[in-house]
């Protein structure tokens, strides 16, 4: 294997066994070791590329896997670098599967859990500040940041979000470009404007196509995966709701995507051919995706009007982040286990140069001992 394809796999297949906290987190931690450490790429591209992820279908995080391989390696470190990083929690997701089906419980994973949360926290804070610095070029771009962060606070769904952000950004700059008018000076303000299961068999090419589906319209989190997959196969009877429940609850605490919740639907209804159906065929718009959407980048960075967008879109998604920060320390820190946890990360984070890596291991087994202890 060429020397590149091997770094890149050998770095996202690390990230994919340590990647908990859903696609913040993720692009935190690649963050740190893809700039910070190899710098393969600049931050100011690492934005750009962020930004327009974002604004596909598909899991945002694992695309970003993506376009950081086929920067790295060409067209063939992309898919290396999304299997990477796919795998590990396809096969911890498919022997989780396996072990449900066959005794109809779950592992107790809590307490690790429980101090993962936690510690995440400040590594996507860590990330928020390096992305902010780089993201907020004037002060036209600060109010798009903060009328983004009120609208994903209120609810607005965060691909509205980033394209008004990014059409009015684009419209105003270009403007005030032309003109040099005050008058277009308030144009950002417009912006606010455990069971016993009984497996259901399905043909593989249905399950595929189901799942292809998904994958190619799915935006957001995981309880809109949840309203898709729900619609999809609890509606049809292939599956039951308290199932399907289990399953996004795998998706939720095992490291990488929590798409990875196709592998154990897939199991539950196929075997293993349907696990590997399923992840296949939730995981194959990405790939398209990102490989449609890269060799654009660079050729709207040297456009000036798209420049603009770029600019407004990133610092919206910074924002995204700010408000995803905000929303899980408030679900998080609700006891002094979880407190002392976060505080502890950002010690880690902030005032030595360990790795994100070492940062999601002392949260997890802290969290573990301060539960079982106390």
């Amino acid at each position: 294997m060429d020397s590149k394809l091997k770094e890149v796999a050998q770095v996202f297949f690390k990230l994919g066994c340590f990647a908990f906290g859903g696609p913040a987190a993720h692009i935190a931690m690649m963050e740190d070791e893809i700039i910070e450490k190899r710098k393969w790429l600049t931050r100011d591209y690492f934005l750009d590329l962020i930004g327009t992820t974002n604004l596909i279908p598909g899991p945002n995080s694992t695309e970003m896997t993506m376009h950081c391989g086929y920067e790295r390696a060409g067209k063939a470190g992309l898919f290396v670098a999304g299997i990477a990083f796919i795998f590990p929690a396809t096969l911890i997701t498919a022997l989780l599967a396996y072990l449900y089906v066959k005794y109809g419980e779950l592992p107790q994973v809590e307490p690790f859990i429980y101090g993962i949360k936690p510690a995440v926290l400040a590594i996507i804070a860590s990330a928020i500040l390096k992305l902010g610095k780089k993201a907020v070029k004037s002060t036209e771009l600060i109010i798009i940041g903060i009328l983004v962060l009120a609208a994903s606070l209120l609810g607005v769904n965060e691909v509205i979000a980033l394209l008004s952000a990014g059409v009015l950004g684009m419209l105003y700059f270009y403007l005030k470009s032309k003109t040099k008018s005050n008058f277009y000076s308030m144009s950002p303000f417009l912006l606010f404007l455990g069971i016993n299961t009984t497996i259901a068999k399905v043909s593989t090419l249905k399950l595929f196509l189901i799942f292809l589906k998904v994958g190619a319209i799915l935006y957001g989190s995981g309880y809109v995966l949840f309203a898709y997959l729900d619609a999809e196969l609890v509606t049809r009877g292939l599956l039951t709701r308290a199932e399907l429940i289990d399953a996004i609850a795998i998706g939720q605490f095992t490291p990488g995507p929590v798409l990875s919740t196709s592998t154990f639907i897939g199991y539950q209804l196929s075997g293993f051919t349907g696990a590997l159906v399923a992840t296949s065929g939730i995981f194959l718009p990405s790939f398209l995706f990102v490989l449609l959407l890269n060799p654009f980048i660079p050729k709207m960075q040297q456009s000036k009007i798209l420049r603009y967008f770029l600019d407004s879109v990133n610092v919206a998604a910074v924002a995204i982040m700010l408000a995803v920060l905000f929303i899980m320390a408030k679900e998080t820190l609700i006891e002094w286990q979880s407190i002392v946890i976060a505080l502890l990360a950002i010690i880690l984070t902030f005032k030595t140069k360990i790795s994100t890596i070492w940062t999601i291991v002392i949260g997890a087994f802290s969290g573990f001992f301060l539960i079982t202890i106390f």
